[in-house]
C-alpha cells in the first residue's frame, strides 16, 4: 500500500461523501477506492468510515485522521512545489568546495558574481586542499584538480592547468637558465608537495616520460611559500601554473624548461548526479563556462 495514494483516497472519500464520486475524482475504479481505504484503516488499525448502502460518515477516529491527513498532504504539496520551483529558479543553499589557493583567487570571484546574481541563494565557499566526499559532507559542487578517479560523480571539464617551473629573472641572471631537464641538478630547487628529500621532477623528453631528481634546499608544503622564496631568488620552484600566474603577470618569476612540460592537468566541477539537476547547482555551472577563464596551461 502505498500510503500517500491511500490518504489522498481517503481525503476524497470523506469530502464528497461516497466512493464511486471520490474514484471518479481520482481516475481510478471504486472497488480500487476501496481496497485503498480497506488497507489504510487496516495499517492504522481503525474504522476510518462507516459505510451504509447509501452513505458513507467519518467515524471519531476517522474525523481526527482526515485533519492530520489534510494537514500531511498539505505539507507533501508545499515541499513538491518548492522543490519544483528551486529547479526552474535558482534557491537556497549552495555549498562549494575548492582547493584552497585556486578557491581564494578564482572560485572566489565566481562565488560572489554568482550570489549577486541569485540574490535568494545563501553560498557556503570551503577551501581545502583534501579530497572532501561530496555526499557525506553535505557539498553540492566542487572544483578538482587533476586527473579523476573512476566514480560516481558527474564531471564537468572547465579548465586545465600545468606544473611548471619558475625563477626570478635575479636569479636566472646570476646563475643561468637550464636549458635541458638534467641542468636542474646546478641549480638550488625550492620543492612544493610531499616533505620527501629524495625528490623527482617530471618532464617529458623526446615524447618520453622521465624523471629527473634533485635535492630541494627548501621544501614546503604552501604554494604561496615557495613562490615568494623563488621570488626572493631562492631558486627553481615547480608549482602550478595557476598559482604562479601572478607573479608571472608581474614579471617577478620567469617560467624555464617549458617545452619539456608533462601534459596539462583538467580542472573539473565535480557533483554527485546529473539527474535532476537543481538550478541553483546548473546555475553556477553555466556562470563558469560563461565567464571564468579557467585554461591556465595555455599563458
Amino acid at each position: 500500500m502505498d500510503r500517500i495514494d491511500a490518504m489522498h483516497a481517503f481525503v476524497a472519500v470523506a469530502d464528497l461523501k461516497g466512493f464511486a464520486p471520490a474514484a471518479r475524482k481520482l481516475g481510478l475504479s471504486a472497488s480500487g477506492v476501496t481496497r485503498q481505504i480497506a488497507a489504510l484503516e487496516e495499517h492504522v488499525g481503525a474504522r476510518l468510515l462507516q459505510r451504509t448502502t447509501r452513505s458513507v460518515a467519518l467515524t471519531d477516529v476517522g474525523a481526527r485522521y482526515l485533519e492530520r491527513a489534510r494537514r500531511i498532504l498539505a505539507d507533501l504539496e508545499e515541499a513538491e512545489t518548492s522543490a519544483q520551483a528551486e529547479r526552474m529558479a535558482p534557491a537556497g543553499r549552495l555549498v562549494l568546495s575548492a582547493p584552497a589557493a585556486f578557491g581564494r583567487h578564482h572560485v572566489s570571484p565566481v562565488m560572489s558574481a554568482y550570489l549577486l546574481r541569485y540574490p535568494a541563494v545563501t553560498g557556503e565557499l570551503r577551501l581545502s586542499d583534501r579530497v572532501v566526499n561530496l555526499v557525506e559532507e553535505g557539498i553540492d559542487l566542487a572544483v578538482r584538480i587533476g586527473h579523476l578517479p573512476d566514480s560516481s560523480l558527474v564531471a564537468r571539464h572547465v579548465g586545465d592547468t600545468c606544473r611548471m617551473i619558475v625563477a626570478s629573472p635575479d636569479y636566472l641572471e646570476t646563475h643561468g637558465e637550464p636549458r635541458v631537464p638534467t641542468d636542474i641538478a646546478a641549480h638550488q630547487t625550492i620543492h612544493f608537495g610531499s616533505f620527501d628529500p629524495a625528490t623527482e621532477w617530471p618532464f617529458v623528453e623526446d615524447g618520453r616520460n622521465t624523471r629527473v631528481g634533485c635535492a630541494p634546499r627548501y621544501i614546503t608544503d604552501s604554494a604561496d611559500t615557495a613562490l615568494f622564496h623563488a621570488e626572493q631568488g631562492g631558486g627553481l620552484a615547480r608549482v602550478l601554473a595557476y598559482q604562479a600566474a601572478e607573479a608571472l603577470a608581474a614579471g617577478k618569476l620567469k617560467p624555464v624548461l617549458r617545452a619539456f612540460e608533462p601534459p596539462p592537468l583538467p580542472i573539473h566541477l565535480v557533483y554527485p548526479t546529473s539527474r535532476l539537476l537543481s538550478a541553483k547547482v546548473r546555475a553556477f555551472i553555466e556562470l563558469v563556462m560563461e565567464g571564468a577563464d579557467w585554461n591556465f596551461s595555455r599563458r
